[in-house]
């Protein structure tokens, strides 16, 4: 008695047309682009923006603190663009799910100044990419003035699918690279208060109505050498420091 014949495999399944999200929806990531002030990270992401909607797709901005204490991302070459203002409360699931209520499109986010997220609003830009396929492009700070990590930041690095230092370098006032975000407050270097001051690298005007204004806070970006040693400047001395001619 001969064997049976082998019964035979299913056939495969025929691979999609490329771009067919309905029957193979493509892969969407999140990816964060991290570096200190001035590297140029709204810049950036007012250029992803403009690339990716030149293509068809329909995008969402969301920022958090912007230096013009508007809604907007602003860079400091110029650009602007409207955004979606969000705080520690906004849960970024139904932002985006409203949208979609609405009609509205959402391909892709958006997200700047990232490092004010909270963990859980980072997790939730990870469930959008993987269960909705919506891309999320996030850019924010490295580290706060105490050379920490913001938790936003920390929580990113460790579930983003893809984490890039921006390029453009940022020099200290000595010539090396600038790594670390220093606060300045009334033209000295601080290293204790609160997480989150929103101001930009030049002195924060003060009002005219303003009979009594408050400290004058800026940022600066240092190198980690004079960092650690509070020098702003060349013969600026840092705290317990002696200034030499």
């Amino acid at each position: 008695m001969t064997d049976p014949a082998p019964a035979t495999p299913p056939a495969a399944p025929a691979v999609p047309a490329a771009g067919d999200r309905r029957r193979a929806p493509a892969p969407a990531h999140l990816r964060f682009f991290h570096g200190p002030m001035d590297c140029g990270k709204s810049t950036l992401a007012l250029q992803v923006d403009h690339n990716q909607s030149r293509q068809g797709r329909s995008g969402l901005l969301l920022t958090q603190g912007d230096r013009s204490v508007r809604p907007q991302i602003t860079s400091r070459v110029g650009l602007a663009h409207d955004a979606v203002e969000v705080d520690d409360h906004t849960d970024l699931l139904l932002l985006v799910r409203s949208r979609w209520a609405d009609g509205t499109r959402v391909d892709y986010l958006i997200v700047d100044e990232a490092q004010f997220l909270t963990p859980a609003q980072v997790d939730q830009l990870a469930e959008l990419v993987d269960a909705s396929h919506v891309d999320v492009y996030a850019f924010g700070l490295t580290t706060d003035f105490r050379t920490r990590l913001f938790p936003g930041t920390q929580r990113l690095l460790e579930v983003a699918d893809d984490v890039q230092r921006i390029q453009v370098e940022v020099l200290c006032w000595c010539g090396a690279p600038g790594l670390l975000n220093a606060r300045v407050v009334d033209g000295q270097l601080v290293r204790q208060g609160a997480t989150v001051v929103v101001a930009d690298t030049a002195p924060t005007p003060v009002p005219e109505a303003d009979h009594t204004p408050g400290p004058e806070v800026h940022y600066q970006v240092l190198c980690r050498r004079h960092h650690v040693l509070g020098q702003l400047g060349p013969g600026a001395a840092g705290p317990g420091q002696l200034e030499l001619p």
